[in-house]
């Protein structure tokens, strides 16, 4: 049995039907197709919808949303972070400044790309990802496979990608293995897309044996990627999987004459090379 329903008559200045059957729209009260007015009135009516003034917020309480938001960041929780802050900017009442100051905190933390990276990292998501390098030029990568590396007391992305087009002619000749290796820094990427392409299960790497003298033979802690460690006549030997040769080198070059590369032969006529220039440099100043 149909209910029976109820009419009224609405004296309403000009122009205000037209703002009813907006928020219907808005709130997707339709009669067929057609927004509905009397339905909204009656979802009103009914407690389904609520009225009242309008949200605002003193610059006191945005001040300690904020710092709520600051909080929820520093201690790893970004989602409801972001959902807080989203929702201020949709639904809250805030003067451009106040929207300025929150877009401002919501760009701070959604660039925090390790939490993103970490991310993708354990649900083996690949992504792109656009980087600025140091010479100023935005390049892409296609990521398959990632770790991150922390390094001279700052965290490194390092990636393995499908382009190989960027790198140096003198890196893909002497270490053509790890054409699809690259090292990245956290402050220079400029975005990241998940995308739908497998998961590789490792980055490339080059095996290095290294023999250690002196002082070094009893000082030396093991690293990570060493997969052996022996000693031979006094002297200690490493065998270490590396994936960048530009930091290995970087690592080494300290220790002088009491850290020496047997192989492979590439690896060390790069660093022979580097030292032959270095030399030179000194004779020629």
């Amino acid at each position: 049995m149909n209910r029976k329903k109820e009419t009224i008559t609405l004296s309403i200045p000009p122009g205000t039907k037209e703002k009813l059957e907006a928020i219907a729209r808005r709130f997707n009260i339709f009669w067929g197709k057609s927004p509905s007015p009397s339905g909204l009135i009656a979802a009103i009516a009914e407690g389904e919808l609520e009225i009242g003034e309008p949200f605002t917020l003193s610059a006191k309480r945005v001040e300690a949303i904020k710092k709520a938001i600051d909080r929820l960041v520093r201690s790893g929780h970004i989602e409801p972070a972001q959902t807080l802050s989203n929702f201020l900017l949709e639904r809250g009442n805030l003067s451009p400044q106040e929207r300025r100051e929150i877009s401002e905190q919501v760009s701070q933390y959604d660039r925090d790309w390790r939490l993103t990276v970490e991310r993708y990292i354990h649900d083996r998501q690949a992504f792109r990802v656009m980087y600025k390098n140091s010479q100023g030029q935005t390049l892409e990568f296609t990521v398959r496979c990632a770790e991150i590396m922390f390094r001279e007391k700052e965290f490194y992305l390092e990636i393995w990608c499908e382009e190989t087009e960027d790198l140096p002619e003198e890196d893909q000749r002497d270490f053509p293995e790890l054409v699809h290796n690259r090292c990245l820094k956290f402050s220079r990427i400029q975005s990241l897309i998940p995308i739908e392409e497998p998961w590789r299960d490792s980055l490339d790497f080059i095996e290095v044996q290294l023999q250690l003298e002196k002082d070094l033979v009893k000082a030396y802690e093991r690293k990570t990627r060493d997969i052996d460690d022996r000693e031979v006549n006094g002297k200690r030997i490493i065998t270490r999987k590396v994936s960048s040769p530009f930091w290995f080198i970087r690592e080494i070059l300290p220790y002088g004459n009491r850290c020496i590369v047997l192989t492979p032969e590439s690896l060390r006529n790069r660093i022979k090379q580097m030292l032959l220039d270095l030399c030179q440099q000194y004779k020629s100043g």
